[in-house]
C-alpha cells in the first residue's frame, strides 16, 4: 500500500508567482491545500484566477478566507483614494499592504496545524518584489522561527517549514520553471488594477515586471490587456 502524500498549505493569490509555487509543491509530491485571502484588494479578479489555477493544478481543495485590510487602508491596493503608480518609483511603493504577508502566513500556518501539514508554500520573490519588506529571505526565516515558538505543533517537535522556492529567482526564471511544469499563465491575474474580467492595465509595476519576465524568458505573453498590449 502506497504512503499517502504529505499535506501542504499553499498561499495562492491567483498571480504568476503563487501559481508557480503551487506547481512546485505538487511536483514535490505534496497533497496541496490552496489558500487565498480576500483582504479587500482592488484587484479582486485575482481571486477568480486563484480558483481557476487551483483546479488546473490539481489542488486537493481551495479555500478563500476574508480579512478586512481595506478597513485599515494605507495601501493603493486597499484604498481606492490612493492611486496605483503607473511609473517606476523609489523606496517601498504605495502598493505595499501593511503586514499582508504576516497575516496571510499566519492564516496558512493555522490551517496547516489543523491539517497536520508540516509544509507551507509562499511565492514571494526578493528580486522582483517591488521592494516589499515582507518578501525578503530574512523575513521568511524569522516567520518560520516564530511559527516554531508559537504553535502547539512546533513546541511538540512537529514544526511547519515555510517554503519560498522562488525567493531568489528572476521573473524570467520563474516563468521558465512554470512552463516546465505546464502552468497555464493565461489563467493568472497579476495586475494591481485588473478590471472585473481580469484584464490588465499594462502600466502598473506588477504588469511591467510580468511583461519584462515573459520577454526575458522568450515566452509569448498570454496576459489579457484592456487595451493594446504594451510594446
Amino acid at each position: 500500500m502506497s504512503t499517502p502524500a504529505a499535506p501542504a498549505v499553499v498561499l495562492l493569490s491567483g498571480g504568476l508567482d503563487s501559481a508557480t509555487a503551487l506547481a512546485l509543491a505538487r511536483e514535490q509530491g505534496f497533497a496541496c491545500h490552496a489558500l487565498s485571502v480576500d483582504y479587500g484588494q482592488r484587484h479582486a479578479a485575482e481571486l477568480g484566477a486563484a480558483a481557476r489555477v487551483a483546479r488546473a493544478l490539481g489542488a486537493l481543495e481551495h479555500r478563500v478566507m476574508r480579512v478586512d485590510l481595506a478597513g485599515i487602508g494605507g495601501s493603493a491596493l486597499t484604498d481606492t483614494s490612493i492611486a496605483v503608480p503607473e511609473s517606476a518609483t523609489s523606496g517601498i511603493p504605495v502598493t505595499y499592504v501593511p503586514a499582508r504577508n504576516t497575516i496571510m502566513l499566519s492564516l496558512a500556518l493555522a490551517w496547516a496545524e489543523v491539517l497536520g501539514a508540516r509544509a507551507l508554500f509562499i511565492g514571494v520573490n526578493v528580486l522582483d518584489s517591488s521592494g516589499y519588506p515582507d518578501c525578503r529571505p530574512e523575513y521568511i526565516e524569522a516567520f518560520e522561527a516564530t511559527a516554531q515558538l508559537a504553535t502547539k505543533a512546533g513546541v511538540e517537535g512537529r514544526p511547519c517549514r515555510i517554503h519560498a522556492p522562488l525567493i531568489s529567482l528572476t521573473k524570467a526564471e520563474i516563468i521558465r520553471t512554470g512552463m516546465r511544469l505546464a502552468v497555464d499563465y493565461a489563467l493568472t491575474v497579476s495586475c494591481y488594477q485588473a478590471d472585473a474580467e481580469g484584464r490588465a492595465c499594462g502600466r502598473c509595476d506588477s504588469c511591467r515586471l510580468r511583461r519584462a519576465g515573459f520577454l526575458a524568458a522568450g515566452v509569448p505573453d498570454p496576459t489579457r490587456y484592456r487595451g493594446a498590449a504594451p510594446a
